[in-house]
């Protein structure tokens, strides 16, 4: 029973949240809305659409520009009033703000810094404010500064307007290296002096804008302690979707995958579909024999039958691939290490999971492995990352191509069958996040203290600028789009084909994907990426993606859909939503499966499984979906969806044709084109390769039948102030002024996002639930529709977690409504309870034809079942 203080802080959490539940509402609708960012210690934010327009952050720099990292505890402490507490050891200071909201247009932070000590000759710092000029810069123009350090204003005079003003001045404000993107207000400027300084920061709106709650108060700051605990076993699985599986067992009784076009078959002519996960570093390597042996069981019930071996070789995993890591190379791949993959992979195979295997992650070499011109990469230190140097140092190529032949040449001591002459092995990945058409490029330039690298690198750039009549000068410049980008890909291409073409003389059979489209890479870095058997893709994405209109910015799907080449199957190694943990994750597996299904993709993973040994409950963490939740609770939901097909691919293709000038000129992307985005959302999406002289390996695209062909990135597929979409099928609908999105098919119908007080009324189905932000999902599991089916799997997911600063128990956020099923008389209602490991019934009243389910804290699970019997 909780005490009379425990009572009166409830209420107080009850009343902020309804309070603040309220007024997001309110301003929702609003075109722009201005709050307070709790991830960057309660500094503003202005957004549109569920885009950031405006993003700011602290920053301070100690000598020479060394970073001087600042921590920061931010705490709501009524509706609209916050605190922050902060210490800058570096710099030797503490810091604390209070904010609040004095009218509906303004907030106000009291800024307290106090230094115990004078610290002399650094560069300082304070708050860097970033603006997104290329989407809204039409709209409200660029910042001005105020006088006299006092701050800037951005937008138009008698219009949407925001304004940032400071007393006492700042010690400086301008604009960075002149940009008028960026605004950096500084405390402190050249020194820190010892004693106090308080700033009063103002931010006022004005037009169409309006102050809005936090992400914490518009979930709800409920006392998460009245939340059920331990809702999920990490040893078994609350569903068993490994019906699923059978047909497949073992895995790769099919023959070998290959491709056709843009899907993936197996040797029998059956298409391939693809639900995965990673399981990487410690979980590899950590988890004991049984331990493996369970989990592979679990994956199979959960609905998984595509498990990415990853992290195997990267140098923080102690012990991976090469063992304890004391040998003197990375050539001697450890048997006992091996061992421990072979029996991954005999467990998966006979629960029939498939396997991806990466061949590079993060392996750095070390003086044994006979790389030239080491002494540069290890800069100090005993061992070198090849991220970059890959492209221009032969021999990293050669240690890389040893390390390929022993991996793909070893034979499983458990099903007798070599790496490369394994069906069950789907796919090998070359290398991992390691392009150099936008990320490492820049590793190899004149000033990254690499003198022989460098000159590997301009010797090839002017080779091929000499070979093609392109000025020498732009060619090597790997920052700038233009004739850089032309070489790059050619780079990265020679480098490609050369370590398919040993993979394939070794005998691996399966396809083969090169690196990934990862980190906001744009539509440049797609050439080099087709010299593989497919297109890979990494995306991330954070809180509130169903809220991000496709008008004005991306979320991670739109990344994944402009990483469609025509013709090339895609795979997606790794999709997650962060920083954890994320409020609303569980709407992110049906949303990614959905989207998939409309998109015609053809192997999805989440990243991770897990990172640590599985043999217990283990920490909370970002790649830990084992033992979480909030994941769990809706990750079966999306592979039954995905795997069955319940979702029909697009009627329509949008093919975006940028052409030769456009894709090597223009960094395009996801970020920047609206035509990109809009087309996903409503169709299938695909991006034509042009043809291109100077790269004379790339094949055009030949461009679907009867496509919709887009030229224009910014010419938007929807209406400018559209709300929402709905698929070209029907079966799907966002609708990002209220977060929300519907799956409504024959045998999926389901609805997630901020749902809560609304009633969602699909086919067969009716959610009305008051769970603010909520996952409501009902499927068929025996192939007929809902209306007709006699095995019905009901998901539900909300907020799950740990009170912050511990690890257990963990929390989660019961689903509390009602629910109405039109099925089948003579069902009963069935939930998983995990404590005891078994089905409880519970009562679901029957009447015209549809099933009233309530759904309540007493329930204390996210899994329910509607069938004949508890097997359901």
């Amino acid at each position: 029973m909780l005490t009379n203080k425990a009572t009166k802080a409830t209420a107080l959490f009850r009343f902020i949240s309804l309070a603040a539940f309220l007024l997001s509402s309110v301003v929702h609708a609003a075109s722009w809305t201005a709050s307070v960012d709790q991830q960057q210690g309660g500094l503003p934010i202005l957004s549109r659409g569920g885009v950031s327009a405006l993003s700011s952050n602290f920053v301070f720099w100690g000598k020479n520009w060394a970073w001087a990292d600042m921590s920061k505890e931010f705490k709501v402490i009524a509706p609209f009033e916050y605190s922050v507490a902060g210490k800058n050891q570096t710099l030797n200071f503490d810091f604390s703000s209070r904010i609040k909201k004095p009218s509906n247009q303004q907030l106000v932070w009291e800024f307290d810094l106090n230094a115990h000590s004078m610290t002399a000759d650094v560069i300082g710092g304070g708050i860097a404010f970033r603006f997104d000029l290329a989407t809204f810069g039409a709209e409200l123009g660029e910042p001005e500064l105020l006088p006299a350090n006092r701050g800037w204003a951005w937008g138009r005079a008698g219009g949407s307007r925001v304004e940032m003003r400071f007393d006492p001045p700042m010690a400086s404000v301008y604009f960075e290296r002149g940009r008028k993107s960026e605004v950096r207000a500084f405390f402190y400027k050249d020194e820190v002096p010892q004693g106090q300084r308080r700033h009063i920061a103002t931010l006022s709106v004005s037009g169409d804008m309006a102050i809005g709650p936090t992400t914490a108060e518009r979930f709800g700051l409920d006392d998460v302690t009245d939340w059920p605990t331990g809702i999920l076993d990490w040893k078994t699985s609350p569903v068993d979707l490994s019906f699923l599986n059978m047909p497949e067992k073992p895995a790769g009784k099919r023959g070998f995958l290959k491709t056709d076009k843009d899907k993936l078959v197996f040797s029998d002519g059956t298409q391939a579909r693809f639900w995965g996960t990673n399981l990487t570093a410690n979980a590899l390597f950590g988890t004991t024999r049984e331990g493996v042996k369970q989990q592979a069981r679990r994956l199979s019930e959960l609905g998984f039958n595509l498990v990415r071996l990853h992290h195997h070789d990267s140098f923080w995993v102690n012990p991976n691939i090469f063992g304890d890591q004391k040998g003197l190379d990375t050539q001697s791949l450890s048997p006992a290490m091996l061992d421990k993959l072979d029996w991954w992979i005999k467990c998966l195979k006979d629960e029939g999971i498939y396997v991806w295997l990466d061949l590079h992650v993060q392996r750095h070499l070390k003086a044994g492995d006979r790389i030239d011109d080491f002494e540069e990469l290890r800069k100090g230190k005993t061992t070198a990352d090849i991220k970059g140097y890959s492209y221009v140092n032969t021999s990293i190529q050669k240690a890389m191509q040893r390390f390929n032949e022993a991996y793909v040449n070893h034979r499983n001591a458990y099903t007798g069958l070599r790496y490369k002459d394994e069906p069950a092995v789907a796919a090998m990945l070359i290398t991992n996040e390691n392009d150099v058409t936008h990320h490492f490029g820049n590793a190899l330039l004149p000033d990254k203290n690499v003198p022989q690298h460098n000159a590997l690198y301009m010797n090839q750039a002017n080779a091929f600028a000499a070979a093609w009549g392109l000025p020498k000068d732009k060619t090597w410049r790997s920052w700038e789009h233009g004739p850089s980008k032309l070489f790059l890909n050619d780079l990265e291409r020679r480098f490609n084909a050369n370590m398919i073409a040993h993979l394939r003389a070794q005998g691996v059979k399966v396809p083969i994907a090169t690196t990934n489209t990862w980190g906001a890479n744009p539509l440049s870095s797609l050439p080099a990426l087709t010299v593989g058997d497919m297109v890979d893709a990494h995306s991330y994405g954070g809180i509130g993606e169903l809220e991000k209109s496709p008008l004005y910015g991306s979320n991670l799907v739109h990344w994944i859909a402009a990483a469609q080449v025509a013709n090339k199957p895609l795979s997606v190694t790794e999709w997650n939503v962060e920083s954890f943990p994320a409020p609303d994750r569980h709407a992110i597996p049906l949303y990614i499966a959905g989207s998939a299904s409309l998109q015609g993709w053809d192997a999805m993973m989440q990243y991770a499984y897990s990172q640590i040994a599985l043999d217990s409950q283990g920490h909370f963490s970002n790649w830990h979906a084992y033992n979480d939740p909030g994941l769990i609770a809706t990750l079966p939901a999306a592979a039954l969806l995905y795997r069955q097909g319940h979702v029909q691919e697009a009627i329509t293709t949008y093919a975006f044709l940028p052409g030769k000038e456009r894709l090597f000129n223009q960094a395009i992307s996801a970020a920047n084109s609206v035509a990109l985005r809009t087309a996903a959302e409503r169709g299938k999406l695909v991006v034509a390769m042009p043809q291109t002289t100077e790269l004379p390996w790339l094949e055009k695209s030949v461009v679907p039948a009867g496509a919709k062909i887009i030229a224009d990135p910014q010419q938007a597929q929807i209406s400018a102030n559209a709300p929402g979409v709905v698929s070209d099928t029907g079966e799907l609908r966002r609708n990002w002024d209220q977060g929300t999105f519907t799956i409504n098919t024959l045998r999926t119908q389901a609805a997630m996002g901020w749902i809560g007080g609304k009633t969602v009324v699909l086919q067969g189905v009716e959610i009305a639930v008051t769970t603010r932000n909520a996952t409501v999902a009902v499927q068929s599991m025996d192939g007929n529709p809902i209306t007709q089916s006699r095995n019905i799997m009901i998901s539900l997911g909300a907020r799950s977690g740990p009170q912050p600063g511990t690890q257990t128990p963990v929390y989660s956020e019961p689903v509390e409504g009602t629910l109405f099923i039109a099925a089948p008389q003579g069902l009963k209602l069935h939930v998983w309870d995990a404590g005891a490991g078994k089905m409880r019934v519970v009562h679901a009243p029957y009447k015209k034809g549809r099933y009233s389910v309530q759904l309540d804290k007493a329930l204390r699970s996210y899994w329910l079942f509607l069938g004949a019997r508890s097997g359901a």
